[in-house]
């Protein structure tokens, strides 16, 4: 079951998301979804097991994206050393089952294209590995892959991004103020917290550059307020209660990860929280449920609002200008409780995205009719309805299927912090688990959003979701 939400968001003024948008470079952010994004990602693994397990879980999602760097970089927790062997041999593994992985869907990328794009950043740590001299394997590559192709590229940041801030140094140093521009707005950057001191920066000297983080430092404790830890870190980092803790623990993982052949071996025992770098790329999945180009509106990987964080004590220092940072939800967790917290714009996905992946590691050794496959989630109307306060909205999931031909399960979900309207309890939605489902727009007094959710989950073992968004306007 997926949790049904309402919605406390920072942001909850139409005017106000329109004038955000209206000063940011939004002719950039705006991308053809028949193309694939393009991913890059900075790891230091092997500072602990968690870098690992995300990458095991990365490639088995590798035909989403176009894969155009996989680096080995240092952080505070390993501060010069790189370990990209370790990226290898994980590469490797998944050359064993990709053909495999080919029986169910199309698209993924050869080995050899994978382990080509394997690279090496500055063996230092911080801001002493920017500057002049400091170029690397790494940092050249990212320029040479911003520069190759007009679409934006995503910086996944699961280590320190002082990779990132030398390819930005240079090209500062060498070329225009236009041509500096034109490069930084192809960038889009999600990091698991401020790893080293580039990331702080990063956001300071570019100040437009597309930016998520929970801002702060491992040694003051940053961790604990992060978005990202809701993937795992119910009893270590996050501390909070509600989600399902069984389905992100070593027997769960043990059962349905690690014994799926030679790419579940690679997949290590958690020492602190499991995966804690994934939510960077659970943003970027192609479920229907995200939108990267609007990290307000949530997905598998978080959600995000556009706003200056107030100082705080886990912070390096003050923080200049605004950036995707954390946000709340309101979530009905397993314990019959409403939790309200950041991490939940997370967990409240938990039961979907572990399902998911175990069964894509079963992909990685079964045979497509020994699998399940997940639905397709379809709305018999447009993404985008106009609406008057008062009227009777109809929801229509009709066109649905299922590749194996499980029956379906239906699940429309007000998600209250995604839309502007600011209410107290949740739009009414009758016949919420049918097929079709209406609710009432509710009253206004100026244009205003609400975000309802398809979820389409089908029977098979394990039982998979997909969804589609419906961005109703609701007008006076």
């Amino acid at each position: 079951m997926i949790n049904q939400i309402p919605t406390l968001g920072i942001a909850n003024n139409l005017v106000c998301w329109m004038l955000l948008f209206s000063i940011l470079p939004v002719c950039v952010y705006g991308q053809n979804p028949s193309e694939k994004r393009r991913v890059l990602v900075l790891t230091d693994i092997e500072n602990e097991p968690d870098d690992a397990q995300s990458l095991v879980r990365f490639l088995t999602y590798a035909n989403h994206w176009d894969v155009e760097g996989l680096v080995a970089t240092t952080s505070i927790h390993q501060k010069e050393q790189l370990a990209t062997w370790r990226i290898r041999e994980i590469v490797e593994a998944y050359g064993k089952v990709r053909e495999n992985l080919l029986l169910h869907e199309e698209g993924y990328p050869e080995t050899a294209d994978l382990l080509d794009n394997v690279k090496e950043g500055f063996p230092d740590f911080g801001m002493r590995a920017v500057g002049e001299g400091k170029d690397s394997e790494g940092s050249e590559w990212i320029i040479r892959q911003v520069d190759a192709d007009d679409r934006p590229l995503w910086v996944l940041v699961w280590g320190g991004p002082n990779c990132l801030a030398q390819a930005l140094w240079k090209v500062k140093m060498t070329r225009s103020p236009k041509e500096l521009e034109t490069f930084v707005a192809k960038l889009r950057v999600y990091t698991i917290s401020d790893q080293d001191d580039s990331g702080p920066w990063l956001r300071k000297t570019f100040p437009d550059l597309f930016y998520i983080a929970s801002p702060g430092t491992h040694d003051r404790y940053a961790y604990h307020y992060a978005t990202w830890t809701g993937i795992s870190g119910d009893y270590f980092h996050g501390r909070f209660s509600g989600a399902d803790f069984s389905i992100v623990d070593n027997p769960w993982l043990d059962e349905h990860i690690r014994s799926k052949g030679p790419l579940g071996a690679e997949y290590p025992q958690t020492t602190f929280l499991m995966e804690g770098d994934s939510p960077s790329f659970l943003f970027l999945i192609e479920n229907g449920l995200s939108d990267p180009e609007n990290p307000h509106y949530g997905s598998w990987g978080g959600r995000y609002e556009y706003y200056t964080p107030r100082l705080q004590k886990h912070f390096y220092g003050p923080e200049p200008r605004p950036f995707w940072t954390n946000a709340e939800d309101e979530v009905l967790g397993t314990d019959g409780r409403f939790q309200t917290s950041n991490k939940a714009t997370i967990w409240r996905w938990r039961e979907a995205y572990q399902n998911d992946f175990a069964a894509r590691m079963d992909w990685t050794v079964k045979p497509y009719e020994e699998a399940n496959h997940p639905p397709v989630a379809r709305l018999g109307h447009a993404a985008e309805l106009d609406v008057k306060s008062g009227e009777r909205v109809k929801l229509s999931a009709k066109g649905s299927s299922d590749p194996d031909g499980d029956e379906l399960d239906y699940e429309w979900i007000s998600y209250r912090e995604a839309g502007t309207y600011a209410y107290k309890t949740l739009v009414e939605i009758s016949d919420k688990d049918k097929e079709e489902a209406t609710f009432v727009a509710p009253p206004v007094t100026e244009p205003e959003t609400v975000h309802i959710i398809l979820a389409v989950t089908d029977r098979g073992t394990p039982a998979l979701t997909r969804y589609q968004r419906v961005i109703v306007n609701v007008f006076p």
